[in-house]
């Protein structure tokens, strides 16, 4: 309440701010007070850029490991390089002589051929027999599951060179176990038996060596997805009647599909690229029948010194392995969909 001069009094509020003098109004900003900058004045990056900066010491690592080794390999498989040019340092380009020369060369084709055989035929033992052993897992008591799950792990953690070592024993010509088994068992021609004296001998030796160290890998997941595939499911089959096969076929099969999958592709990789296994058990031999690609073409490179040629072979590897597991992925791909 105030009073003029006049007497009259009118009413004002008694908390309104008092301007003042001089000074030029400040409207209050509608959406409040603004960010406060960062100490030191620093503006923070964009959050966008956090994955990137996560990913890039990953990202550059591969590419100092994985892509420049495979850039310089196709480059070098475009070059004529033997043993001379080596040592002299000359680096002739060769166009498409290296590959010319593979497609047009019977043997290369007969190591594809090898390659593909052995690759199917140990992947096919690997899921059969590994998945067998999970489902054994799944059944087993706790306590023989125990045993069995660390004899499967003792298998895989074992080096891959000692195994092909310990296998070298077992089928020795003088010392081995299993001449002496054979001998044992009542055959005769078992002394001093060469069991790798043919290169198709050779490799069934290195696929029991293969199947032996895979099927850990597979039977421990096997057992693993097993676990996630309700009971209830398996009671509502034996209510129908199923047997065995069929419950599998009906009711673990779909349910882990996306394993088998995932898993076969990944057999497939690690088997197609198996070299220690076959270099290390006779060096490829007998007179190199027992070569697949990658021995074929260490061989070509180390013992023959034909260094393009050995990398236009490993080119060659990877665009049939992309090309043949590219309709693998699609089969993959269209099963994430579906789901």
């Amino acid at each position: 309440m105030t009073v003029h001069s006049q007497g009259a009094m009118t009413d004002a509020p008694q908390d309104a701010p008092q301007k003042s003098a001089g000074r030029p109004e400040r409207s209050a900003s509608p959406t409040g007070p603004g960010p406060k900058s960062p100490r030191g004045g620093r503006k923070s990056l964009p959050s966008e850029w956090l994955p990137y900066l996560l990913v890039g010491p990953a990202v550059l690592a591969l590419a100092t490991l994985l892509l420049y080794p495979l850039i310089k390999n196709v480059i070098l498989s475009f070059q004529d390089i033997n043993k001379i040019e080596f040592i002299q340092r000359k680096y002739p380009f060769a166009g498409f002589s290296n590959y010319t020369e593979l497609i047009g060369d019977a043997d290369f084709w007969t190591v594809v051929v090898r390659s593909f055989a052995f690759t199917a035929a140990n992947v096919v033992l690997i899921m059969v027999l590994g998945s067998l052993i999970g489902i054994l897992l799944n059944r087993l008591g706790k306590k023989m599951r125990l045993v069995l799950s660390m004899a499967l792990v003792m298998a895989w953690a074992m080096p891959i060179v000692a195994s092909v070592q310990v296998f070298k024993w077992l089928f020795d010509e003088q010392f081995g176990v299993m001449n002496w088994v054979m001998r044992t068992a009542g055959f005769a021609g078992y002394e001093q038996h060469n069991w790798m004296q043919t290169g198709l001998s050779t490799l069934t030796i290195v696929t029991v060596l293969v199947v032996w160290g895979s099927i850990p890998f597979v039977a421990l997941n096997m057992y693993a997805g097993l676990t996630t595939v309700g009971a209830e499911l398996y009671e509502a089959a034996r209510m129908d009647g199923a047997n065995g096969w069929q419950t599998f076929w009906k009711i673990v099969f779909p349910n882990l599909k996306p394993f088998f999958l995932i898993t076969t592709f990944l057999e497939v990789i690690w088997v197609f690229k198996a070299f220690t296994q076959v270099y290390a058990m006779n060096k490829g031999g007998p007179d190199r029948g027992s070569e697949i690609l990658p021995v074929f073409a260490y061989v070509e490179g180390q013992s023959q010194a034909h260094y393009g040629l050995a990398a236009a072979i490993s080119v060659l590897t990877i665009l049939i392995l992309v090309v043949v597991m590219s309709f693998y992925f699609r089969l993959i791909l269209k099963q994430e969909e579906e789901q």
